[in-house]
Order: C-alpha cells, then structure tokens, then sequence
C-alpha cells in the first residue's frame, strides 16, 4: 500500500509549525475600534444587547481610546448618541455636536497615533432614523442629504478626523465629500466608502447603541442581501470618485461579496463585523455552546482570509491583548 510523499498533516503536529507556516493573521494594527458617546452621560451607559460595550462619557471615550492606542489597535470609528433629534440632523453638523466634541477630544488624546475616524451619516441625528433628509413624500431625498454630507465632512476634518466614513449610501455621496474637502483644505482627510453595506437583519443591536429613532427600513438605499454583482458597480463608482479605502458592510454574512470586491480593488478594503456579529458570539459564548476566545479570532480570521485588509470590530481592544504586534 503506497503514501504520497507529501503528508499536509505533517505541518499541524506542533503550534509552532502552525503558526510558522499560517497562511493569514489578525494583527493589532490591522484592527479599528467603533465607539459610542452619549451626550450629556455622567457615567458610561451599558448596551444591554451588547454585552461589554457601552455609550461613553466624554472622559471615558478619552480614556479607552488612549488604552486601544496602547494596546496597538490601528484606529477608532466614533458614532455620536446627541440628546436631541430633529428633521435635518442639525447636530451632525454643529461644531459642537457630540460628534465633532468627540472627535476632537479623542484627537487631542492619540494624536497621530492610531487613525481617528468619523461616522459620516445622519441617522444618529435625525428624529426618523434615515440616513439623510426626507421629501415631501418622506422619501430620502438624494441630492439635499448629499448637501449635509458635504458640511459634516468639513466639520468632522476641522474636529481632527484623519478619516471620514461616509455610511448612508447616497449616490455621489464620496464626490461630494471629497470636493468639499479639498475647497475647505482638506485634501489630506482620507475617505472610507461604505461601498457595499447591505439592508441587513445584524443591525439590530446598533439601533440601541445609537438610541436610532428609525421607523421602517432602509432598503431603497441600502443594498439588497440577494445582490453581489451591484456591489461592484458601487465598487467602480466610489474609486472613480476617490475613495480612499472602501468598506463591506456587514461582514460575516457577505464573506463572498468582501472576497470579490478585494479581488478587484486598488486601495485598501475594510470590512465591519457588526454589532448583531458580536451579540450572537457573546450570547452563544454565555450559554456555555461557544469557546468565546478561540470563536472571536476564527471568526477575525475568516474575514481577513476573505480579503479585508483591516476589520472593524467591537473587540478590537480585546484581542489587540491576545494577540502579538
């Protein structure tokens, strides 16, 4: 009875082999951190279906913020949670806002060293819950949330971003900001293209985390769970308008869409392991049914094999502490 001569199990027998010869790996620099800050919090307030993530005080979102950038995680997405809502979304655009104070404050902590990024999108501040500003007919209208976009992309740059994250899906919305920041004398503030983020049921928990005021869906905006194809067409427009980096969005569910769009992208690809991500891990993880630390890395792993050069992630502080530089 004859073997092969060569015996792929060979290269298992010891964790040293394994890690000698893997073939992906999750590193600190390659993670970026989402955080909350609550307006007007005196101490930082639990999301009750994330486990372990919270809304920030000011002075707590500084203080996690300097332990990430310790720890060697590459970056912070900050969300803003404003104590008023309106039709418009003003807050979004007020220097003032939660956002933009936020912004500053974490930028006055780290500097330059970790990426400090924004959530450009208006549904933490509206009081329907779109991503933008609503017609008539209160449909999302285009072009007058593009205008807001605009504003919000000079005031989160003015407020220290060295990244804006355009989210909400608008067309033309990265051509928009990124004309608007280069006339305000940004042109060195990157754009991070939510290129594909689809009308996913894995939101869920973020809506508490924002304190979203949405009614109904977002499906005539965000993309459809049935397409891949479309992915790239967005894919083609958001590089032809200068997107920096271009961002799958939500990542466990869409691993073939992110293996596609990194396939064909010329800039780096990021891709967020959203909050619905994170609540099933750590709901299965309390039950007992889930090795919790060994599920979180196979799961950061899977993504960056799918192609995504960094991951947003919840955990980010966390396994930046598990894991070598």
């Amino acid at each position: 009875m004859g073997f092969p001569a060569q015996r792929p199990r060979r290269l298992r027998s010891t964790p040293a082999l394994r890690r000698m010869v893997a073939e992906t790996e999750v590193r600190p620099r390659q993670l970026i951190l989402p955080m909350f800050v609550r307006e007007g919090a005196t101490d930082p307030v639990p999301i009750s279906s994330m486990p372990g993530v919270v809304q920030h005080t000011r002075d707590s979102l500084r203080k996690a913020a300097t332990e990430a950038v310790a720890a060697g995680v590459g970056g912070i997405m900050l969300f803003g949670v404003p104590e008023h809502h309106d039709a418009t979304g003003s807050g979004a655009v007020d220097p003032d806002g939660i956002l933009n104070v936020a912004l500053r404050d974490v930028r006055a902590e780290v500097g330059d060293d970790a990426v400090v990024m924004g959530d450009l999108c208006l549904d933490e501040f509206t009081d329907h819950g779109h991503c933008g500003v609503l017609d008539a007919d209160g449909r999302v209208d285009n072009d007058a949330t593009l205008e807001v976009y605009a504003r919000m992309g000079v005031e989160q740059a003015r407020a220290g971003a060295h990244m804006v994250g355009p989210s909400g899906m608008m067309d033309g919305q990265v051509g928009v900001i990124r004309e608007a920041l280069d006339e305000a004398g940004f042109a060195d503030t990157g754009i991070l293209a939510y290129t594909a983020k689809y009308a996913s049921a894995f939101y869920g928990p973020f809506r508490e985390a924002v304190n979203s005021q949405l009614r109904g869906d977002r499906k005539t905006y965000q993309q459809d769970g049935a397409n891949a194809r479309e992915a790239l067409r967005e894919l083609a427009l958001d590089l032809d308008e200068g997107a920096d980096m271009v961002m799958v969005k939500p990542a466990l569910a869409y691993l073939d869409v992110l293996s596609r769009v990194a396939d064909v992208a010329d800039v780096p690809v990021a891709a967020y392991q959203i909050s619905g991500e994170y609540a099933m891990i750590e709901a299965a993880a309390a039950q007992g049914w889930l090795e919790r630390e060994r599920t979180i890395l196979e799961t950061l792993t899977s993504i960056r094999r799918a192609g995504a050069d960094v991951v947003l992630t919840y955990w980010a502080s966390e396994v930046a502490g598990m894991i070598d530089r």
